[in-house]
């Protein structure tokens, strides 16, 4: 071993592989947004209704999907969530190691849970019926954005 490089001490060695366990499972999550973003947006553009999505008049991603808040300017909330959450992959996987993704990814995360929020409030307002797709999907972000929190954590204690 080289005398002039810095060993890493115990703690940050820790710190960077609990991070990196923390962006895989990020990583894996964002997955599963876009593929449950691409069933919603399937749902958008589909003619027929889905047997495993309407469930009642309470419960149905038809209604949801199909809905005037299903776009926004012209663009389907679905497509949105498709590359949100394809950011948020990109961010996890191949950009993990720059010094100014933890914030980054804390910023995107924040920010896709802002707008599922606003669309859990449009569903439970203003349509008073419930995605079951869009539900996971709030989920998911709000369980991203929690670990995005907890990296920045990290990083800023580190």
């Amino acid at each position: 071993m080289n005398d002039s490089q810095p060993v890493p001490s115990a703690p940050k060695t820790a710190v960077r592989r609990g991070n990196r366990v923390l962006f895989v499972v990020i990583a894996v999550l964002s997955l599963a947004g876009v593929v449950d973003s691409l069933l919603s947006l399937q749902r958008h553009y589909a003619k027929s209704t889905t047997a495993f999505c309407d469930i009642s008049e309470k419960f149905s991603c038809d209604i949801v999907n199909r809905s005037e808040w299903s776009t926004v300017m012209g663009i389907p909330v679905a497509a949105i969530g498709i590359a949100g959450y394809g950011l948020l992959f990109v961010l996890s996987t191949f950009r993990n190691l720059r010094s100014e993704t933890p914030n980054r990814l804390l910023i995107a995360s924040l920010a896709g849970l802002c707008f599922a929020l606003y669309l859990t409030y449009i569903e439970a307002y203003e349509l008073t019926t419930w995605c079951i797709l869009c539900l996971a999907s709030l989920v998911l972000i709000f369980l991203i954005s929690l670990l995005a929190v907890v990296i920045r954590l990290r990083r800023a204690t580190a």
